[in-house]
């Protein structure tokens, strides 16, 4: 059994969104309605020398979330007609034809990324755009991340083999081909090491979303 999971390069990412908004016009979706939030960090200060020079300790970074296709999903386990259920490649998805709207997988998620449609009075949430990776593509948050800081995979084959298109800047490689040419995480990423990473925080659910944020600044849980 498969078990898809994400990797963002905290260190690089710009905060620019464009994973959110890609992921907002694939799914058609309205406001306030966001299967992915992007989120801002920072901290350190100015201080001063005895001679009136300063010294700047200040950071920020971003964190992207959306569901975490967690190995344990709590949605899942409240959810009383079974629409809300956990597939072969370890992603969680909704059946919309089981759902009843009752919101009980909303309000068991701990991070607040299921929402209900109005109109059809069903539960919505990322898919991890199956329709594309039943097929051997990429989600579109990773497609469409212009720093390359979005990686996928299967965690069985191993973080490292995590891959994302092929980099505009690569020699010779047009836009519609940056999604055929990939890059793996293990030749694109500088080495880092366990301490470097760090999760969602664990509510006994175990997300598949690993952040990479190097010594210097405190990732915030």
């Amino acid at each position: 059994m498969e078990q898809y999971g994400f990797f963002v390069n905290t260190d690089i990412c710009t905060g620019c969104k464009a994973c959110m908004t890609s992921c907002f016009d694939r799914n058609n979706l309205e406001v306030p309605q966001k299967f992915r939030k992007v989120y801002e960090f920072g901290g350190g200060e100015w201080k001063a020398d005895d001679a009136g020079a300063f010294t700047a300790t200040a950071f920020t970074y971003y964190v992207s979330m959306t569901c975490g296709h967690c190995e344990n999903p709590a949605c899942v386990e409240v959810c009383p007609t079974g629409a809300s259920h956990k597939t072969e490649n370890g992603t969680i998805q909704v059946d919309k034809d089981k759902c009843i709207g009752c919101q009980f997988c909303a309000m068991a998620c701990p991070y607040g990324v299921r929402y209900l449609n109005e109109e059809e009075r069903v539960v919505e949430k990322c898919t991890l755009c199956e329709q594309i990776t039943a097929q051997g593509g990429l989600p579109q948050r990773v497609i469409q991340c212009g720093g390359r800081a979005r990686f996928f995979g299967d965690l069985d084959q191993g973080v490292e083999n995590f891959e994302a298109p092929a980099h505009p800047d690569t020699p010779g490689c047009q836009y519609d081909d940056m999604t055929k040419t990939r890059v793996k995480l293990k030749d694109y990423v500088e080495a880092f090491t366990e301490n470097d990473i760090h999760h969602l925080t664990n509510k006994g659910n175990n997300p598949k979303l690993m952040y990479l944020l190097r010594e210097g600044r405190k990732w915030r849980e």
